[in-house]
C-alpha cells in the first residue's frame, strides 16, 4: 500500500496565487496555513471582515513573511461577487487555484439577494458565477486549477429542475437543499472539466470533500443556542479540520492529480482519513444532467462562459 498523503507531500509553491473562498476558518483556514508554508500567496475572500482579517494575523503570526490578502466576497450577491472579481484582477494578472470552498448547512430557508434559495445559491450558483468571472486569469495561468469542494450529502442529492430553487420554500428541508447544492457542485466540476477541454484549456477541474470534520460549517445540525457545548463534543468524535482539508489541498497542488478526479478520505465510509481518488453517484456524471444545470446557472447568474 502506498505511503498516505499529508501535507508533507505539498510541492514548493512559491510565485503561485491561490484564492480561498471561505478561507478565514475551517478547512478553508487550514488550506491556507499549508499554502503559505510552502511559498504561496493567498487571497481570503470571505463575507466577514474582523474574522478574515483575524485569521491573516493567526497565519502571520505562525509564519513569518506569510503573504496574505483579504477581498470582500459575499457568494449570496452577484454584485458582490462582480466587485470581487474586479478587485483581485486589478491586482493580480494570473491565478493557479481557485478553490471554491465556502459553503453553508442545513439552514433555514431564506434567500440571496438575487431571491435564490441561500444554499443552492451560496454553495453552487455563487461559485459558478465566481469561477465564470476568473476564467480569463485562469486560463492565462498554466496549469491552472479549479477545485469545488462537495460532500458525501451529495449522494441523497436530487436535482429537480421543476422547482430547482424550492420557489417560496416548497418542498424546502435544510438537509434536501444542501444535498442538492452538494451534488451540483460535482456535476458543475465534471461538466467544467469537459468543458475546458473540448475548449483545449490549460486548466483542470476537480473536486474534494472533507470526509466529516469538527467545523463550525456543522454548527446548525444543533440548536444554536447549545453549539458552544456540542463543538468540545464534535473534535472528539471528528476528524480535525487540518485532516478535513487534505483532500481540497491535494486535489489543488498534487502534482499528479487530473483533472475531473474526486478526493475524499480513504477511511470507513469516506468519514475520515488520509486522501484518495473517491468515487460519486451516477446523477453527478450524468452529461444531460449537467447541461441543464450550466444552462440554468447561467441564465440564473447572467454569466456566459465555455459554451
Amino acid at each position: 500500500m502506498s505511503e498516505n498523503w499529508t501535507a508533507n507531500n505539498i510541492p514548493d509553491l512559491s510565485g503561485k496565487i491561490i484564492i480561498i473562498t471561505g478561507g478565514n476558518s475551517g478547512i478553508g483556514y487550514e488550506a491556507a496555513r499549508e499554502f503559505i508554508r510552502k511559498g504561496a500567496e493567498v487571497i481570503v475572500a470571505s463575507r466577514d471582515p474582523i474574522k478574515a482579517n483575524q485569521a491573516i494575523l493567526n497565519i502571520q503570526h505562525e509564519i513569518p513573511g506569510a503573504r496574505l490578502k483579504f477581498i470582500e466576497l459575499n457568494l449570496t450577491s452577484l454584485d458582490s461577487i462582480r466587485k470581487f472579481t474586479e478587485e483581485f484582477k486589478s491586482a493580480y494578472p494570473k491565478l493557479d487555484i481557485l478553490l471554491n470552498n465556502a459553503g453553508i448547512m442545513m439552514v433555514p430557508y431564506k434567500k440571496t439577494e438575487e431571491g435564490f434559495e441561500r444554499t443552492i445559491g451560496t454553495n453552487h450558483l455563487g461559485h459558478f458565477a465566481l469561477t465564470g468571472l476568473l476564467l480569463d486569469r485562469l486560463s492565462a495561468t498554466p496549469g491552472a486549477r479549479v477545485v469545488n469542494v462537495a460532500s458525501n450529502a451529495h449522494y441523497g442529492g436530487e436535482m429537480d429542475f421543476t422547482n430547482l430553487l424550492f420557489e417560496n420554500g416548497h418542498e424546502y428541508t435544510p438537509m434536501k437543499a444542501y444535498s442538492r447544492s452538494k451534488l451540483a457542485n460535482l456535476i458543475f466540476t465534471y461538466e467544467l472539466q469537459r468543458r475546458f477541454q473540448s475548449n483545449g484549456l490549460d486548466v483542470i477541474a476537480l473536486a474534494a470533500h472533507p470526509g466529516i470534520s469538527a467545523t463550525n460549517l456543522a454548527n446548525h445540525l444543533f440548536f444554536d443556542r447549545i453549539s458552544w457545548l456540542i463543538q468540545p463534543l464534535m473534535r472528539l468524535i471528528f476528524q480535525s479540520p487540518a485532516m478535513g482539508a487534505l483532500p481540497s489541498i491535494r486535489a489543488a497542488v498534487d502534482p499528479d492529480a487530473r483533472g475531473g478526479q474526486y478526493y475524499g478520505p480513504n477511511g470507513k465510509g469516506e468519514r475520515s482519513g488520509y486522501p484518495i481518488v473517491v468515487d460519486s453517484n451516477a446523477e453527478s456524471k450524468d452529461e444531460e444532467t449537467a447541461r441543464r444545470l450550466w444552462e440554468i446557472s447561467e441564465e440564473l447568474t447572467g454569466i456566459h462562459y465555455l459554451d
